[in-house]
């Protein structure tokens, strides 16, 4: 019976649509990366978790990954969906591409460098509105963390540019680079074992950076041909579509990357400890969803593009729906599965070292709580890849404003009440009404579209 079943699933992925077997098989390449790289972080985070535990230490080192990442992260989230239609359009158009190319790194390495500044030189402001409940050792370690990681914030855009021409030509080796930080940060932290020290974390993140950002340089020039030459100029044609569709997406973008610093916040309130258990859970969290929603996120994106590239309207809806409801059953049935296992996968990733049983027990409740938000994420991520590559822009924006709302309002009713469980519980149920908002727009007609 088994062998007979095996020859169905085998008859029925030969007989798919070709479309359908390039997603599938692209997933289970980009599956297989992402394992690897969310392998390499769950070790890194398991050295952190023995050379710090839960305490001030991991407690800086969070915020100051999320507030580097910030306003960075308003752009790249925009970026790396805008770009890969946009880069395939553009194939066999070296010289285009080149001139494009060029002048997007060098205006996104100026304004990541100007952001990068704003940042360090409003910490006092930004100190006393979000870390204001945490102890004053705490918001110092921030600041000189914010300090020797701020490589990480000015190559953010550099490596969404690479990755993105990387998915365009069809490669899905930018998704096995990410765990070069990682890997970098773990050996750091394995060779200088000081837990009062914060070198570790300043050298390994900021090395890590700069090392991902080289190798995916190097890597999509390789794929399309294209050798990047700092041009401070706005020359080429494509700028004008450029700025009109990260404008408008960027407009939604703000509210959707406001998000992390606002549930920071939140935890912040609750005080010392509640931020690093938090991002424990997080952490593993992140690795079920990396293996399906980035995995078909990044493989769909592209064969959507160029669906929609010949006008066929109809099979990119009908591809992204199908594939929607594949990830909503996969991301139910990951979860349930992880939600047996997380006891003894929180305690074999961290529980050593300063990192007590009880930590264990505090970190296992907070990702069976953030495990609610998978099944429907995966779906959403599916329907935003069309969405976005037909260019619907202000509906995305509207979308990202309501989310916004429904977080904000759930936080300030069931964080003061749950605390972490709280923030946990408010992101489950923004995931959920976004995955609704997104078939509201997958049943309008393409004309109708922003």
């Amino acid at each position: 019976m088994l062998t007979s079943a095996i020859g169905v699933l085998r008859r029925r992925f030969l007989n798919a649509h070709s479309d359908h077997r390039r997603i599938a098989k692209g997933a289970m390449i980009v599956s297989l990366f992402v394992f690897l790289g969310k392998g390499t972080g769950a070790f890194k985070e398991m050295a952190i978790a023995h050379q710090y535990g839960i305490g001030a230490t991991v407690d800086a080192y969070q915020l100051a990954l999320t507030l580097i990442t910030f306003l960075p992260l308003v752009l790249t989230n925009e970026l790396s969906v805008l770009l890969v239609p946009l880069f395939v359009r553009m194939r066999g158009k070296k010289e285009e591409l080149t001139e494009f190319v060029s002048e997007l790194e060098t205006a996104c390495l100026l304004l990541s460098i100007v952001l990068t500044g704003a940042l360090l030189l409003a910490w006092p402001l930004i100190a006393h509105l979000i870390a204001g409940n945490l102890s004053e050792q705490t918001r110092q370690m921030c600041f000189e963390l914010l300090v020797g990681i701020s490589v990480m914030g000015v190559l953010s855009l550099t490596v969404c540019i690479s990755a993105a021409r990387l998915q365009a030509s069809g490669k899905h080796i930018n998704t096995l680079l990410e765990s070069v930080p990682a890997l970098v940060l773990l050996a750091c932290i394995l060779a200088m074992p000081n837990r009062h020290s914060l070198l570790p974390l300043m050298l390994g993140t900021s090395i890590g950076v700069a090392l991902q950002a080289l190798v995916l340089h190097f890597s999509a020039r390789n794929a399309d041909g294209v050798r990047m030459r700092f041009r401070l100029s706005f020359r080429s044609p494509y700028w004008r579509d450029t700025f009109h569709s990260t404008s408008m997406l960027i407009f939604g973008g703000i509210f959707a990357a406001m998000i992390p610093p606002l549930d920071q916040y939140f935890l912040a309130q609750a005080g010392d400890g509640a931020i690093a258990t938090y991002g424990y859970a997080y952490r593993v969290l992140a690795l079920v969803l990396g293996m399906g929603a980035l995995a078909i996120s990044r493989a769909i994106l592209p064969i959507l593009a160029e669906i929609l590239a010949a006008k066929d309207y109809v099979r990119a809806r009908d591809t992204a729906f199908k594939w929607s409801m594949v990830m909503l059953a996969v991301g139910s049935a990951g979860a349930a599965l992880a939600w047996l296992l997380a006891p003894w996968i929180i305690e074999l990733l961290f529980q050593r070292g300063a990192f007590t049983a009880e930590d264990t027990a505090a970190v296992t409740r907070l990702f069976r709580i953030g495990l609610l938000q998978v099944p429907t994420g995966f779906a959403a991520l599916v329907i935003l890849q069309l969405l976005v590559s037909e260019a619907r822009y202000r509906a995305l924006a509207i979308m990202s404003i309501a989310i916004f709302v429904i977080k904000v309002t759930a936080n300030a009713i069931l964080a003061p009440r749950y605390g972490a469980e709280g923030v946990l519980f408010a992101t489950a149920l923004m995931v959920l009404l976004n995955f609704l908002g997104y078939l509201a727009c997958l049943r309008k007609p393409v004309s109708d579209a922003a």
